[in-house]
């Protein structure tokens, strides 16, 4: 197999770290909903809600954007030697990856609920919700990692 070409491994790259800034946001949000939920007075509520705005619209969106669009390039660019469309495992990964984009969207769904209803949901509801993606980043990683044979 060749190696790997230079703007292969830049768009890697930028791969990996468009997927940590994205999980950092997907563990941070739902975290952010326990303490909005837990927060009793307005000044706390109106705080929060600024601060779920910034990391929803100014991190998450962008991060998810250019996880898809990077994942796109090193699919296309490596199926030609890595035959991915022939792999159960792929396809299980597209699938969490999938996962991933609508609890995305829940979590902005949840975000608008929030405005001006701090106790929408419970803080311990927030706790169960922000162990999701840890879930789904645990059967990825080993996905991509292990690539088992079904």
């Amino acid at each position: 197999m060749d190696a790997p070409s230079d703007a292969f491994l830049w768009v890697k790259a930028l791969h990996i770290i468009a997927v940590v800034c994205w999980f950092a946001a997907l563990f941070y949000l739902p975290r952010l909903y326990v303490y909005h939920a837990m927060s009793e007075d307005t000044l706390s509520h109106q705080r929060f809600e600024i601060m779920e705005r910034k990391l929803y619209r100014g991190i998450m969106w962008p991060s998810m954007i250019a996880t898809l669009i990077t994942a796109h390039f090193l699919v296309d660019w490596g199926d030609a030697t890595r035959n991915y469309h022939d792999a159960l495992w792929f396809y299980l990964k597209v699938a969490l990856v999938g996962l991933l984009v609508i609890y995305h969207l829940v979590c902005g769904y949840y975000r608008q609920k929030l405005i001006g209803n701090a106790h929408y949901k419970s803080h311990k509801f927030w706790r169960f919700f922000n162990e999701m993606p840890t879930v789904l980043l645990l059967a990825i990683v080993i996905l991509v990692v292990v690539k088992p044979q079904f």
